[in-house]
């Protein structure tokens, strides 16, 4: 557990802040499983102090959604404001948006080509995202997963990547099960925290309407009513990605997002990727969405690594010929 605070030199904002009785206060702390406390002036200062107490993430999100509101506030925009709203969006203030994070802040598509992500995924039962580091595919068919378990389109999410170390041998890792895998799997945590608040999903994972789980364990199982997202899946073998393809069960919708020039597997020709693309390229009911680093919207310099790399192993791959007989 941590503590900390926050000042409000100005009473009447703070107060407006806090809203009739408190409300605000209590949503926060209800939303964020934190607690906060009002300090009154001492000193030289004439304002209030908030403390916030509790995990150090919902901390951190409480902090970030108050100053969001005091934003609010100082735009003139609201005489008083209310603890941004989370979940599916109704059409009124982000029409475009995927889902409203436990902060309010609206996840959409940044390009084009993740749009038209979005909509294969939603008007597809088997959807395949495919394209460099950075360009939102997992996060975006989380969001889509979070948005279809609040709209009751399905009972349950489960997420899976295959268990391949990316040049490294990180050798034995004690711990239970989830302590194991969760190296592997932390980008999906991550995800699933800055969307429904790091205390939410530990209830939904603990109640098992969130599974995270290696592809190895996926073998034997009939996935209905269900998210299902295969991550990483540029890592699987052949026989990987049949397996976790005939998964799919009534009711179910199933994303693949890969990246192909981070393959780690021995074999880096015949993937269950590749395989995958040529035996399904003709099923209609099927979608394939190809990012290009015209869609990295992390960092600027993400997308200048990527175009450095890509002439790295153009000039590489012409040396190579020129030196064939």
């Amino acid at each position: 557990m941590v503590t900390k605070r926050v000042a409000l030199p100005d009473q009447e904002e703070a107060v407006r802040l806090f809203g009739l009785h408190d409300k605000n206060l209590k949503e926060l702390e209800r939303r964020f499983g934190v607690q906060i406390f009002v300090r009154p002036p001492a000193g030289n200062f004439s304002g209030l102090t908030l403390a916030v107490r509790g995990r150090p993430r919902s901390v951190d999100q409480t902090l970030s959604t108050l100053e969001e509101m005091r934003g609010s506030l100082r735009s003139g925009e609201e005489e008083a404001v209310v603890v941004p709203s989370q979940g599916v969006p109704s059409g009124g203030g982000a029409p475009d948006a995927v889902y409203v994070t436990v902060t309010g802040r609206p996840i959409r598509p940044q390009t084009e080509t993740q749009g038209l992500y979005v909509e294969a995924i939603r008007n597809h039962d088997l959807a395949f995202g495919t394209g460099p580091a950075g360009t939102g595919k997992t996060y975006l068919a989380v969001a889509c997963a979070v948005a279809a378990l609040e709209t009751g389109r399905v009972s349950r999410i489960i997420l899976t990547r295959p268990i391949v170390e990316a040049g490294e041998k990180l050798g034995f890792l004690p711990g239970d099960f989830y302590e194991k895998v969760h190296p592997y799997l932390k980008p999906l945590y991550d995800a699933f925290y800055s969307m429904v608040g790091a205390d939410k999903f530990r209830q939904l994972r603990d109640d098992e309407v969130i599974e995270i789980i290696p592809l190895a364990y996926m073998r034997g199982r009939t996935l209905d009513n269900a998210f299902i997202i295969l991550d990483e899946a540029q890592n699987t073998t052949p026989e990987q990605m049949k397996m976790f393809l005939t998964r799919l069960g009534n009711g179910s919708r199933m994303v693949v997002t890969a990246d192909p020039s981070q393959v780690d597997l021995e074999n880096k020709v015949r993937t269950g990727l590749v395989v995958a693309e040529e035996v399904l390229k003709g099923v209609e009911e099927v979608a394939f969405v190809r990012f290009g680093e015209a869609d990295v919207v992390r960092h600027g310099l993400v997308r200048r690594i990527l175009r450095a790399y890509d002439a790295w192993d153009a000039r590489r791959s012409g040396e190579r010929g020129e030196a064939r007989p």
